[in-house]
């Protein structure tokens, strides 16, 4: 096989002219336990509240459209002792929105969280509206927070009579702490005589790898890896503090950590990210560019003179079909990423040509790593 030939098979695996085609780091990286792993118990909970953005400057919801934005407003009139029941409601300052935010672990009584707020309706825009009183519910239905504040927004919109421009998002907003939280999810983490270790990134290796340190470190087999995505981890007897503290001290621990051969695939935007231990057995392969060319070239045919007839315009398609054929080659056994990347822009490809072979080379058994198609 000639050089040049060689490079063109490995651009066929791994070049994608026109679109972007990102290396993963090696996958056997050190890195920190605290960083590749998630503690049983510390987790984020996320609330949601339907609340009213008021002082909109008429961009918000047109009452005959949204029936639940003009209950909504006369139900909150009515706790303020004013009575709109069938009256005719016009305004256009009003929007209804549901509102998000995160309850972070161990976050106590009185403190403020960030809230964020999207519109329901056909509100074009919550730019200088004001958020009122909101409860946050839980999972459970209870309600953990209360949000109210001005909106802040990062997109905006404009428009005249003939024109119209729109800028990010204005019709979801931010609310700077705006939460402030009402009642606190208990978890004693400190009286804990044991947690989990859950890994962000499930592998059986670095689920051992994670337990052999923390024993090292600890000089006894407190740490037991269950399964590829959890190690448990026991207080020892006699040791000088609480589960706390033996968290802080196996949290900057550094291990090796691995992943199994993969390629992911994002068939809208074209982007390819191929894994370092990715490996392509002996295999042949063939690439042809088909190229498809429709013109129209419509003829206007006049009418005789003094004749009854009118001008007409006869279709005229030319159809061109054009296709690049190319040899068949074979792709050495055992190719690495190293290679594939010396490889890289030397033939232009589209994306969604390289998905395909890559998935004929994963379909034929020749490429050893799995494809995930998100």
């Amino acid at each position: 096989m000639t050089k040049g030939l060689l490079k063109r098979m490995l651009a066929l695996l791994a070049a994608a002219a026109l679109g972007l085609t990102t290396l993963a780091p090696a996958m056997a990286a050190p890195a920190r336990i605290k960083d590749i792993v998630d503690i049983e118990g510390v987790r984020d909970n996320q609330l949601v509240g339907y609340g009213l953005v008021v002082g909109l400057n008429g961009t918000g919801d047109r009452l005959n459209n949204s029936p639940f934005t003009r209950q909504s407003l006369i139900a909150m009139l009515e706790r303020m002792g004013v009575n709109t029941r069938g009256e005719v409601l016009r305004t256009a300052n009003v929007a209804a929105v549901m509102v998000t935010a995160n309850l972070p672990p161990f976050a106590t009584q009185g403190t403020r969280i960030d809230v964020t707020v999207s519109a329901m309706g056909d509100a074009s825009s919550l730019q200088g509206g004001t958020l009122l009183v909101t409860p946050l519910l839980g999972a459970d239905g209870e309600a953990y927070a209360i949000a109210q504040g001005p909106v802040l927004i990062n997109g905006f919109s404009a428009e005249g009579d003939a024109a119209s421009v729109v800028s990010g998002v204005p019709t979801t907003g931010l609310v700077s702490s705006g939460g402030l939280i009402e009642r606190e999810i208990n978890f004693a983490l400190g009286a804990q005589h044991s947690v989990r270790l859950a890994l962000k990134n499930p592998d059986l290796t670095t689920s051992r790898r994670i337990a052999l340190a923390i024993n090292d470190l600890i000089g006894l087999p407190v740490a037991i890896p269950t399964d590829p995505a959890n190690v448990r981890v026991s207080l020892p007897e006699h040791f000088n503090g609480n589960i706390v503290d033996l968290l802080t001290d196996i949290e900057q621990l550094v291990v090796q950590t691995d992943q199994v051969a993969r390629i992911v695939i994002n068939e809208n935007s074209g982007i390819i990210v191929i894994g370092s231990e990715v490996r392509v057995s002996s295999v042949a392969i063939a690439h042809a560019n088909l190229t498809i060319s429709i013109a129209e070239s419509p003829n206007i045919v006049q009418p005789e003179p003094f004749s009854d007839g009118v001008t007409a315009v006869e279709p005229r398609t030319q159809i061109d079909v054009m296709e690049d054929g190319t040899q068949l080659a074979v792709v050495p056994e055992s190719i690495s990423l190293q290679e594939l990347v010396d490889g890289l822009n030397a033939l232009g490809i589209s994306p969604r040509d390289l998905i395909a072979i890559l998935q004929a080379v994963k379909a034929s058994g020749a490429l050893q790593a799995e494809i995930e198609v998100i």
